[in-house]
């Protein structure tokens, strides 16, 4: 089935013919991955220990807030 994707990701500066992208949507997905980046510095997300669902989730939850809360506390 074709699942109709859409790349997102600009082509290398050095291309010569440019592709096309929608530049707010390359922001969006830019944020996201860093957040998965910056999540996947606990090593019990990174190799997933838990082996529930919930568990996981529940370190997911924790490893975010603490993430944002550098930022409440740096403001």
């Amino acid at each position: 089935t074709k699942r109709n994707i859409e790349a997102v990701i600009p082509g290398r500066s050095n291309r010569r013919v440019k592709i096309e992208y929608d530049q707010t949507l390359y922001k969006q997905r830019n944020r996201i991955e860093r957040m998965f980046g910056h999540l996947k510095i606990n090593r019990a997300i990174a190799t997933r220990y838990d082996q529930l669902t919930s568990s996981f989730l529940g370190m997911v939850h924790l490893a975010t807030a603490r993430y944002w809360l550098k930022f409440v506390h740096a403001a």
